[in-house]
């Protein structure tokens, strides 16, 4: 059941901020419902976002740093907390998208 209840949790983060980060990164393509394909758009976001000079999109870069970092662990960890490691991540996504935007 907890395989169950992550993968929901990825659905549930996806589908709150995938639309966003593809807007910020200028990706309009439909991207596979996956989490690794999730965690892979955020890290895109990340790079996209740190190769500017602005300074608010290099805070977001690196709040998208730690959310691939959170997802990933809650994703491949075993005995992780993921529950923890999910809320963290979501964090960083929503300061992200505040800070890009």
């Amino acid at each position: 059941m907890p395989v169950q209840t992550r993968t929901n949790t990825f659905a549930a983060l996806r589908d709150c901020f995938a639309t966003d980060l593809a807007a910020l990164i200028g990706d309009k393509t439909q991207r596979d419902a996956t989490p690794n394909t999730f965690i892979d758009l955020v890290e895109e976001g990340r790079d996209v976002l740190g190769s500017s000079s602005i300074g608010a999109w290099q805070d977001a870069s690196d709040d998208l740093d730690s959310a691939a970092t959170y997802l990933t662990e809650a994703l491949t960890e075993p005995g992780a907390d993921q529950p923890a490691l999910l809320a963290r991540a979501r964090t960083h996504l929503r300061d992200a998208i505040e800070a890009a935007s």
